[in-house]
Parts: C-alpha cells; sequence; structure tokens
C-alpha cells in the first residue's frame, strides 16, 4: 500500500486551505512549492509581522471570549494573537481556514497549546491526543506495513478513560485517512492475564470502557506487541482473540512507549512516519517535529486537509 501516494490524490479531490505559520524556515518554504506544484491544498504562509491587523483584533476579541472565564484579559488576548501560531490556530477556528500544520520550529506542547485553547476539545472523547501513521516498507504486518501508532506525543501517563478515548480517536483517523477498518490493539508487557501488576489492569479497564463507549469497534488487549501484529504468535498466545495478530492501530500503554516505538520503527525499518497527528479537537490540525524533512511538511499538510474534507 502507497498510503502518501493515496492520501496526497485524496487531498487533491478536494481542495482545502491549510495554514503553516513558519514561513522563516526554509523547509516549510520548500514544502510549499511541493504543495502548490502538485495540487494538495491551497496554503496559507506566514510568519511573525505579516499578521492582518484587523483579524488580529477580531480574533484577539474571540479568544478573550473564549477564556475569560479562565482569567485571559483582552491585553492577554492581544498579546496571545500576536505569535503567528496562535493567530493560525483562530483562523482555523474560525473557518478561515480548514486546518492548521506548524512544528518545524513550535515545540509539540506549544503547538498542542495553541490548539487545544483555540479549537477545543471534541466532547466526544474529551481527550488530545498525537498519533504517528507509519508506513513500513517490505513489511505484511498491519494493513500491508501500514499502523498507527497512538498516543506518541501529548499524554505522559493516561488513565483507563484516556486510553480508552485515545483508542477511538485514533480508529476514527485511521477510518477516515487510510479508508480501513481499524484494529485496534492496546499494548502492554502481558496477553491476556499472563502477567500482573496496575499497568496491566489499566489496560483490562481501558478495554471495558473502548466497548462499552464504542461496541462496533474492534478492539482487544491486553497484548503484547507480536501478539497483536504476528499472526502466528497470536494463535499461540491468545487463539481466541478478536484481532487474530492483525492489529493496524496500535495504543502504547505511556508516552515514552510510544515515542521509543515509533521511533525506534522509523530508524531501524527505514520507515516513513507522518505526525504527530493531533487527534481529539474540533478541526484538525497537525505538529511536526522540529527535525522534519520537506517531504514531513507535506505529508501532514495532505492528512490534514483529507481529514477537513
Amino acid at each position: 500500500m502507497d498510503i502518501v501516494a493515496k492520501i496526497r490524490t485524496e487531498a487533491k479531490a478536494k481542495l482545502k486551505t491549510i495554514v503553516l505559520p513558519e514561513i522563516e524556515d526554509a523547509r516549510v518554504r520548500e514544502a510549499v512549492k511541493v504543495i502548490e506544484k502538485e495540487g494538495i491544498a491551497k496554503v496559507l504562509v506566514f510568519g511573525q509581522g505579516m499578521l492582518d491587523k484587523v483579524k488580529q483584533e477580531e480574533y484577539a476579541r474571540q479568544y478573550y471570549e473564549l477564556r475569560k472565564a479562565k482569567g485571559v484579559t483582552l491585553d492577554d488576548a492581544r498579546k496571545f494573537l500576536r505569535d503567528p501560531l496562535c493567530y493560525a490556530a483562530m483562523m482555523t477556528r474560525n473557518g478561515d481556514s480548514d486546518g492548521f500544520v506548524a512544528g518545524a520550529q513550535y515545540t509539540t506542547s506549544a503547538v498542542a497549546r495553541a490548539a487545544i485553547q483555540c479549537l477545543g476539545v471534541d466532547e466526544r472523547t474529551n481527550i488530545v491526543s498525537g498519533c504517528f501513521l507509519m508506513e513500513i516498507p517490505n513489511c505484511s504486518y498491519g494493513e500491508e506495513g501500514v499502523f498507527i501508532f497512538a498516543d506518541c506525543g501529548i499524554v505522559p501517563d493516561p488513565n483507563s478513560l484516556q486510553l480508552a478515548c485515545i483508542a477511538i480517536s485514533s480508529a476514527e483517523l485511521a477510518k477516515k485517512v487510510l479508508g480501513v477498518i481499524p484494529k485496534v490493539a492496546l499494548l502492554s508487557y502481558s496477553t491476556k492475564g499472563s502477567a500482573k501488576g496496575e499497568r496491566v489492569d489499566r489496560i483490562v479497564s481501558a478495554l471495558a470502557l473502548a466497548r462499552q463507549m464504542r461496541p462496533d469497534l474492534l478492539i482487544d488487549g491486553e497484548l503484547q506487541v507480536d501478539a497483536a501484529i504476528v499472526p502466528e504468535v497470536a494463535q499461540i498466545k491468545c487463539p481466541n482473540g478478536l484481532l487474530k495478530g492483525k492489529a493496524n492501530v496500535l495504543i502504547f500503554p505511556s508516552l515514552e512507549a510510544g515515542n521509543i516505538g515509533y521511533k525506534l520503527t522509523q530508524r531501524l525499518s527505514n520507515a516513513r512516519s507522518i505526525g504527530p497527528i493531533i487527534v481529539g479537537l474540533n478541526k484538525p490540525c497537525s505538529d511536526l517535529s522540529r527535525g522534519c524533512l520537506v517531504e514531513d511538511i507535506v505529508d501532514c499538510v495532505a492528512v490534514t486537509a483529507v481529514r477537513a474534507q
């Protein structure tokens, strides 16, 4: 499955407007050339000192209304909207763009904070998390080598309810962007009671909550990663399991596990990683690694555009 080509083709079918608020970065400028040449999206790119003053004041007043109960003053809101990242987030909230992509220079925490405060959290799941779309060459596991990994960017130590909600959001991303039936595995160091401990109990509880919230979702756990993705191992370790070793959405038990897992996969198998794609918000956006390549920016814009369709 050439998932990158598929996503770019889908993005071209119904053009969306995506904001890139980091024009100072040479990689962003190069990415814009590729995006415009291939017709992947309509892009708006700007940086410090390039913001529309009238819109800036309009967004500041909107932001003040959103956050005044939290103690934010109108002066605070005006200062907030001087930042191109925050301006891009309010553009998206206001419908002046369909999504935004940032992180070539901004930290993940800055991107997530602007996204949460401006776009708002989806009440269906009430948790924001970061997914990576992983495409692994010469791999028969997952969806012909394609997986969603989560959470790899935002929630350090999720509780059972948070894990359940992260699983649901990640499954929705897989269905929307990949066009596949999500097969979700809640990962652990234990497979179906092979080990004991509070962290295992947390996964068991997360599974029960996810099934209660989304009875239609194909999800199982707790599973060691080999039992989740290798059919032969699944047949030995959990022969009665739902996934049969064919999981394509992997939910890690903690941020450190997810971050280590995606980076190991990326480096050891030369995998293509797209993200962190931020899910659980009312509008689509994506973070970038500050070590991103031009193609990573293009891919994140394509994913964000498809999500906005």
